[in-house]
């Protein structure tokens, strides 16, 4: 059975503070001005302004890989009895998760579907298992981006990588360089979200044939099933889905009434819907 996990942050929400859309035009712009040798200190300094801000807020809220690093086997053997992962969370952590699985669990393999640093369309394939290392594989998304995703000069969408140094101030050195800009959504409503899915190949290619085909069983884990997400259930009620088991933090009855009428209202009046405690053994982070 395909079943998938979602894990969601705090997202940048609010109709003007997505800084990937602001740093995108303004970075076009002054590429732009650049190349036509045009005197532009307003634009530039925008630019330099907005991706200074991002760089700082990802540098004070991403957690570093040490202070994490001990959670990792727990939430890869949790990952590991899915066949699909979609992540709505941006940060590195679901990143590092399976490279650990990747390099200390024999026989499963977790996919992202990059090869060389490009998404390959063929998107399916992965699913087969071509040696002993890979008898078993989870594929991996990001319906939203992640900070691992980038837009080099040409528009290009890629995987960045560190070699076997620190990933995350890679990136931000490569964000620093003005080389690239990073790839993720953080519009505040759904409809604003979903244009700019539009505006990426590689979202748009996990919006329109991933989230239609994760299957007839579904887990639902730490997202807080906000109407600016409304979207991702739209999608899912394209599969065959029948039923969507929902994490839940406590004993909080008006989030499972929320979530239930809107699983109803956006996915299907007959889908089943059973709740488990977040904190169950097994679950994410906690100990089988």
């Amino acid at each position: 059975m395909r079943r998938l996990r979602h894990c969601v942050a705090h997202t940048l929400t609010g109709r003007y503070d997505d800084f990937e859309l602001i740093l995108r035009l303004v970075w076009q712009a002054n590429r732009v001005n650049l190349a036509l040798e045009i005197a532009d200190n307003a634009t530039r300094s925008a630019y330099e302004h907005v991706r200074e801000c991002l760089i700082q807020a990802v540098r004070s809220i991403h957690p570093e890989y040490h202070a994490v690093e001990e959670q990792f086997s727990d939430i890869a053997t949790f990952l590991s009895s899915f066949k699909t992962v979609l992540s709505l969370n941006y940060d590195l952590s679901l990143y590092w998760v399976i490279m650990y699985a990747n390099r200390e669990f024999n026989g499963h393999s977790f996919k992202d579907c990059f090869l060389h640093g490009e998404f390959d369309e063929d998107w399916q394939r992965f699913r087969e298992s071509i040696s002993r290392w890979d008898r078993r594989n989870t594929l991996v998304f990001y319906p939203h981006g992640s900070l691992v995703l980038a837009r080099n000069v040409v528009e290009e969408e890629v995987k960045l990588e560190a070699g076997s140094g620190d990933l995350l101030r890679a990136i931000l050195r490569q964000w620093e360089s003005g080389n690239y800009i990073p790839l993720f959504v953080s519009e505040g409503t759904s409809s604003q979200k979903v244009k700019a899915i539009h505006n990426s190949h590689y979202l748009n290619t996990v919006y329109r044939e991933v989230l239609p085909k994760v299957g007839n069983n579904i887990t639902i884990y730490g997202w807080g099933f906000g109407e600016h997400d409304v979207h991702i259930l739209s999608r899912i009620a394209e599969s065959n889905v029948t039923r969507i088991a929902v994490s839940v933090f406590g004993e909080d009855q008006g989030y499972c009434t929320r979530v239930h009428q809107m699983i109803r209202d956006h996915v299907g009046n007959d889908i089943e819907v059973v709740f488990f405690d977040c904190t169950s053994q097994g679950a994410w982070n906690n100990a089988a």
